[in-house]
Formats: C-alpha cells, sequence, structure tokens
C-alpha cells in the first residue's frame, strides 16, 4: 500500500511539472485548440563583452565616427555557443552598431535591460556575398534563422533596425498628420534622397542620400532599391521559437516575420514605429502551427497582428495557420488591429482571438485578400474584444483586395482565375466599439459570398455611418447585437439570410 501512495505521489508531482506557464492562458475557450510548449535552452550564458572585448568593439556614443560594427564578435559568438550545444547570447547594456546576423539552433540571444541593438544604416551591409560568393537580390533582414529549432530572442533590450534609411514616404500621408510629422518631410529632403511625383502624390525616397551621411545605394533606381528592403527579424522552417520581453522598432519593412514554424510563442514584446511608416507591420505569421501570441503592445505603420497563408499553390503546400491563440494584446495605431490576408492560401484553422484592445486603428478585424490569393476558412473566433476610435469599420471582409507595393499599381502574376478567398465559418462575440465609421463592411465575389458568420453580444456605440455595408454575403445571423448612431444599413440584393435576432434584413 505503501508503494502504491508514493507512485501516485510521483505521478502527481510528475504531472505539476509537466504543466507549462501558459496552460491558465488555454482556460475556458470557445473550442479547443493544441497547445504551445515551452522553449527550453541549455545552461550555459556568454556575456558578449568578452566578445566585444576581444573584437575592440566599443558601445556606441554620441557623435562618435568611425564606429566599429560589432556584427563579426556577435556572430562568431553565436556560432561558437552553437557548436558547444547551445544557451544564453547576453548583450549587455549600451548602443551597439551591427550588421546582419544570424541565429542558430538551441541559442537565446538575450538583451539585458538598457541595451540596443543598432541594426547599420549602411545598405550595402545587407548585400555582401555569402561563403560561396552569391550576392543577394534582395537585402538580408537583419535577424535571420532559418531550419533551426529552439531559437530565442528574449529580454528587456531594444532591437532598432533604422528603417527611415530604407523606407519611402508618401508627402500626402505625412500631411494628414501632427505638426511632428509634416516636419518629417523637409527633414527627409534635407537629407538629399529622390523625390518623384506619383499621380497626385510625391514619394521620397532614400536614394543617393548626401555624401557625408556615408550610405550607398545598392540599386541602380530608387525603384529598384526598393524592391530590395528586407524585415527586420525574419525566422523560417523552424520549430519551438521564442521571441519574449523585447522592443522591436523602425524595421525596415515588417518587423516581426516567422514563417512556417512549428511552436511559435510571441510574449510580451512591445512593436513601434511611426504610423506614416510604408509597410511596417508589426507581426505577419504565415504557414504556422501552434502559436500563441500574448501581452503585446503594438503601434505601426500597417498592419497589427496579421495571419499569412502564402500564394496560390506554394500557399497550400506550405499549409495552413492552425492552432493559433491571440490574448491579451493591445493594438494602438495601425491599419487593422487583427488582420487575415491578404494572402492566405493555404487556409486558417482554428483561430481564436481573445481580451484584446484596439485603440486608434483603422479597421479593427480585417479580413482581406483576392483571386489569386485567397484560401479557407475554419473556426475563426474573435471574442471579448474593446474597440476605440476606430477609423473605419469594426469588422471588414474585402475579397478583391488589390496588394499595390509603393508607387506601384496593384501585383500582378496572380492567378486570378484560381485561389478564390472562402470567408466564412467566423464567430464574432462579446465586442464594444466606441466611436467607428461603421458595424461590418464586408464585400464578397459573386462566387463566393463571405458566408455563415455569427455576430453575437455586440454593442457598438457612437456609429457614423452605416451600420451594416454588405454586398455579395450569405447567411449573416446577428444575435443581440445594439448600435447608437449611424445611418441606413446598405445590404445589397446579392445577399440572402441576413438575419438580425430572427428578421431577415436582405429582403
Amino acid at each position: 500500500m505503501k508503494n502504491v501512495i508514493i507512485c501516485i505521489l510521483l505521478a502527481a508531482a510528475s504531472a505539476v511539472m509537466a504543466q507549462s506557464p501558459y496552460d491558465s492562458l488555454y482556460a475556458n475557450l470557445p473550442i479547443e485548440i493544441e497547445r504551445v510548449q515551452p522553449v527550453v535552452f541549455p545552461d550555459t550564458t556568454v556575456n558578449l563583452k568578452t566578445y566585444f572585448k576581444q573584437h575592440q568593439v566599443l558601445p556606441l556614443t554620441p557623435n562618435a565616427t568611425n564606429v566599429k560594427l560589432a556584427t563579426e564578435a556577435i556572430q562568431q559568438a553565436i556560432d561558437e555557443l552553437a557548436k558547444a550545444g547551445g544557451g544564453h547570447i547576453v548583450l549587455p547594456r549600451g548602443t551597439w552598431k551591427t550588421g546582419p546576423i544570424t541565429l542558430r539552433s538551441n541559442i537565446d540571444f538575450h538583451l539585458t535591460k538598457g541595451s540596443v541593438l543598432l541594426f547599420t544604416e549602411d545598405k550595402s551591409e545587407y548585400v555582401k556575398p555569402d561563403s560561396k560568393g552569391r550576392v543577394p537580390s534582395k537585402a538580408r533582414a537583419c535577424i535571420t534563422a532559418s531550419k533551426a529549432e529552439n531559437i530565442g530572442i528574449t529580454g528587456e533590450g531594444v532591437i532598432d533596425g533604422q528603417g527611415f534609411y530604407w523606407r519611402p514616404i508618401k508627402y500626402k500621408k505625412l500631411m494628414k498628420g501632427s505638426d511632428e510629422d509634416k516636419a518629417m518631410w523637409e527633414y527627409a529632403k534635407s537629407l538629399g534622397g529622390r523625390c518623384i511625383p506619383n499621380g497626385s502624390d510625391t514619394i521620397w525616397y532614400p536614394f543617393s542620400l548626401n555624401k557625408e551621411l556615408g550610405i550607398p545605394n545598392i540599386a541602380a533606381t530608387p525603384d529598384e532599391q526598393e524592391k530590395m528592403r528586407y524585415h527586420l527579424v525574419s525566422i523560417n522552417d523552424s520549430k519551438n521559437v521564442l521571441v519574449e520581453g523585447v522592443t522591436l522598432r523602425n524595421s525596415p519593412k515588417f518587423h516581426l516575420v516567422p514563417a512556417r514554424i512549428h511552436n511559435l510563442i510571441i510574449s510580451g514584446i512591445t512593436v513601434e514605429c511611426p504610423w506614416w511608416a510604408q509597410n511596417g507591420d508589426a507581426m505577419d505569421i504565415g504557414n504556422s502551427q501552434v502559436c500563441l501570441v500574448t501581452g503585446c503592445n503594438i503601434t505601426c505603420g500597417d498592419d497589427g497582428i496579421c495571419m499569412k497563408g502564402g500564394v496560390g499553390a506554394d500557399g497550400v503546400k506550405r499549409g495552413p495557420n492552425r492552432d493559433f491563440l491571440i490574448i491579451g494584446n493591445t493594438v494602438l495605431r495601425a491599419h487593422g488591429g487583427f488582420v487575415i490576408g491578404s494572402e492566405f492560401s493555404g487556409g486558417m484553422q482554428r483561430l481564436i482571438v481573445k481580451d484584446c484592445v484596439f485603440d486608434g486603428t483603422d479597421i479593427g478585424l480585417r479580413f482581406k485578400s483576392a483571386p489569386g490569393r485567397g484560401g479557407w476558412c475554419e473556426d475563426i473566433i474573435c471574442q471579448d474584444i474593446v474597440m476605440k476610435n476606430i477609423r473605419e469599420d469594426a469588422i471588414f471582409f474585402e475579397s478583391g483586395y488589390a496588394d499595390r507595393a509603393v508607387g506601384r499599381s496593384a501585383t500582378d502574376g496572380d492567378n486570378k482565375e484560381a485561389f478564390f478567398p472562402d470567408w466564412g465559418n467566423c464567430i464574432f462575440r462579446n465586442i464594444t466599439a466606441v466611436n467607428v465609421r461603421s458595424f461590418v463592411n464586408a464585400t464578397g465575389l459573386k462566387t463566393n459570398p463571405v458566408h455563415d458568420c455569427l455576430f453575437e453580444n455586440i454593442k457598438i456605440y457612437g456609429l457614423i455611418r452605416e451600420p451594416l455595408k454588405l454586398s455579395f454575403c450569405n447567411r449573416f445571423t446577428f444575435k443581440d447585437c445594439t448600435y447608437s448612431g449611424g445611418t441606413k444599413n446598405k445590404i445589397d440584393k446579392s445577399c440572402s439570410s441576413i438575419l438580425w435576432d430572427g428578421t431577415n434584413l436582405a429582403e
């Protein structure tokens, strides 16, 4: 009997130890989804101070000139620790300027509080030939990892991509901002660059900047150089990835781009860049399975928390975004708080967005795609969300979205005869929105209407225009929804079975 009791106690202790620190976030969810597991690293710790001393790298100081980059020292530390089995690389306090670096399996890159990893503005550092002499057609991302396991970027430090020296700026967009924003146009022009008319607008490109800045071009024209800019953190084809606590800011393009990841945890990070930053997405997660995004704070120049799924047959091959919990996040200035698209041919399955706040975004929940880049949805549930000061729509569906690069027309080359967006099987529940232009704005396709969506217990205050603006939508059910303000609904004859507490609004 005594042995039996001991076995029971040992089993109970083992079960407690096996519990994940993230388990509490998965309590009381509307559907069961696969849970993330903690990412574990070896106990070995290496402080970069030692490598900086060996390479004679000093922290950046005001008015410093001829600063030696820390690239070689950081990469050597990563490579040597990875070869020894892995562990923690610690960036000490101070501002350290570097070129692009690559993470390896079993490496946690840890930024201590007060540390800044500042990526150089010298674009030539991002297009250096590789070990085989191959010159990349695009700039390298600032931090990369590929085909690796157990990768971490953690701590309380800052990763700054100095994106101002990469991004084009639209004149008309800046003029809609504050006096400080408007002054940025004159500051940009004072650095040189090229101002190129674009219809009724003008675009400033950071191309041929003043020579004293020491920032050479890496392409023959502003347009070609614009196509080369890349992301701040790009991790692909890997498993067990942890991004925790750090601040990501001022990316040349998107800030955090994990693609084809299994077991991804993004916890407590801050993402920030100017609201006018072109293509300044906070995070774009593509074709990944089992993911947690929690406790993040975002202010950015494009989409906030964005789901991607690849284009066409390639996206299908790479599989869906599956089993996501996006909980307890705050998105301020952004084009959309939570976004799917525009490319999602691989599909979206079991995504839960819960307990989030969107304050000042253009759109709250934004679903956008087009023929040639669409996919399918299953069990998309957005609930317990607060929206405030939304400039356009609380909930938005668009099946004819044109993906345009800056200064150019809509994307060419998509297969417009296949891969239609199939928006459906979505639930929106327990949402409060204050000061929005419309409640639901949804446009499907004649061949693929937006379909089978439930809107339950949603309270909208301070509507400015139509509560509902629907075209090619079928089987929308509104239950216990109320709104104040607004004008008459616009539901065209292409819609059917639009039910408001049992009453068909589309007839």
